[in-house]
């Protein structure tokens, strides 16, 4: 199946938190959007592997992608080697993205940069004739998207672009809630953590509502890209 846009995130819940109501908004553009976990977040202090298992398939219900995978990479432990960019060439190979989303650039936790490059470098390999990939027993063809861009997570990084999500939020809210054992519940017994905080489920709606202001919209999410935001006309811009 091909797509228009392939999003990864180092961990289930990465794509929903960055850029969650921006993959509804294209879902509802008629767009075919799919989602990678490259780990299974089996570090995580709350919950496990297997039960975040289950809230990404929810999760991504909700936004409604045509596929969501996982890659099983060792949380905390892989990567950017040859070994586990070739595992996402693979991917990008299989959907044929015309633009791929990816973790923040830099970021609190050590696999979201990690994982923002690896992506990135694949999608440079995906395109290279000599890099041999199969799936299946099938030979797969060289594929580069257009566009790569990065979402913004734990820190306030300075986007070079907004995207106006007015209409998505409640959605994206939705989608991040599915995963209910790693945000706030007061009646959890789980240990706390930075994103288990009530503040934090809030971000999620406040932040995007600071950006909106910012364009003057209800809400946006921001991001940052590899080469220059170009627009077609001046009166393309909002």
């Amino acid at each position: 199946m091909k797509l228009d846009v392939l999003a990864f995130g180092a961990h289930p819940d990465d794509v929903e938190l960055g850029c969650g109501a921006t993959i509804a908004k294209e879902v509802s553009l008629g767009k075919k959007v799919g989602i990678i976990d490259l780990t299974r977040g089996e570090l995580g202090t709350r919950g496990s592997a297997e039960l975040r298992d289950k809230e990404a398939e929810k999760s991504a219900n909700i936004l409604g992608v045509k596929v969501r995978e996982n890659l099983a990479f060792a949380d905390g432990f892989f990567t950017n080697d040859k070994s586990h960019q070739i595992e996402i060439v693979k991917m990008i190979r299989k959907y044929q993205p015309e633009i791929v989303l990816c973790n923040a650039i830099d970021d609190r936790h050590i696999d979201h940069p990690k994982g923002s490059n690896l992506v990135s470098d694949a999608c440079f390999l995906s395109g290279l004739l000599k890099i041999k990939t199969e799936i299946g027993g099938k030979p797969q063809e060289k594929w580069r998207p257009k566009l790569v861009y990065h979402y913004i997570q734990w820190k306030n990084i300075e986007p070079d672009f907004v995207i106006d999500v007015t209409g998505f939020i409640d959605k994206k809210v939705d989608a991040v809630l599915a995963y209910s054992s790693q945000f706030f519940n007061p009646n959890s017994d789980e240990p706390q953590t930075p994103i288990s905080s009530k503040n934090f489920t809030d971000s999620v709606e406040y932040r995007a509502r600071d950006l909106g202001r910012l364009i003057g919209v209800a809400h946006a999410e921001g991001f940052t890209t590899e080469r220059y935001a170009a627009v077609e006309c001046l009166d393309k811009l909002i």
